[in-house]
């Protein structure tokens, strides 16, 4: 599965999604907004990415005036408050295969760019 879960009103998903290239190489787009992640689909993104922490956005703006960031949180509490809250998704998450890549890091984009490449031909 090729698939890209994103914001499309975000910019910085706007400039990755362009600067990879991903929708001329076919990769179904989902907009976290218009059309909210599945129980199913997130738990996919974990088994890939390791974690639900590892998927969650500590720069949300309704990360600190939810208190979030004075509380230990659970793996099933970032998983609860990521399918209740689209903005705790660390965006764009690019699932190409059996890989994936979260957020928007330069080394994370470079790598996906780099794997596009390579597995392009």
């Amino acid at each position: 599965m090729n698939k890209t879960y994103h914001l499309s009103t975000c910019d910085t998903c706007a400039r990755i999604l362009e600067e990879t290239g991903i929708t001329a190489k076919g990769f179904e787009l989902q907009c976290i907004k218009t059309q909210k992640i599945t129980p199913a689909q997130l738990d996919q993104m974990r088994k890939l990415a390791g974690s639900y922490e590892a998927l969650f956005s500590r720069r949300s703006m309704k990360f600190r005036p939810m208190g979030l960031a004075d509380k230990q949180l659970t793996e099933e509490d970032y998983r609860k408050l990521i399918l209740e809250e689209y903005t705790f998704l660390k965006r764009p998450v690019t699932i190409a295969g059996n890989r994936i890549f979260v957020g928007n890091e330069k080394k994370t984009v470079a790598a996906l760019k780099q794997f596009l490449l390579t597995n392009s031909k």
